[in-house]
């Protein structure tokens, strides 16, 4: 089912193609655990605790899928190109201290 979205320019398209490749790698344990369980599992036990194993999995990613955006947007936006990606477990790195003649280039 999709839900119903506005469309997104194409900024906002491409930073969503990038976002989706940030959660895909995220995810891929999550996603693997997901699979491994109907698998696993004889039919008669795919309802029940299971569903409820697969639901903690799929939120799980969904945090994920948070976690991921919020930390990109965490960066300030004027030196946001001169950064390298930023972890979702670890603090905003500092650009070094510009000497004040350096400023006014």
């Amino acid at each position: 089912m999709a839900f119903p979205t506005h469309p997104l320019s194409e900024t906002e398209e491409a930073e969503a193609k990038v976002l989706a490749e940030r959660i895909r790698e995220a995810a891929t344990e999550d996603f693997l655990q997901l699979a491994r369980l109907p698998v696993g599992k004889p039919t008669r036990e795919l309802f029940g605790q299971t569903e409820f194993q697969v639901r903690d999995i799929l939120l799980r990613a969904g945090a994920q899928a948070y976690t991921q955006y919020l930390a990109e947007k965490k960066r300030p936006r004027q030196v946001q190109h001169r950064l390298s990606p930023l972890p979702a477990n670890r603090a905003i790195p500092r650009l070094p201290q510009q000497r004040p003649h350096e400023s006014a280039r």
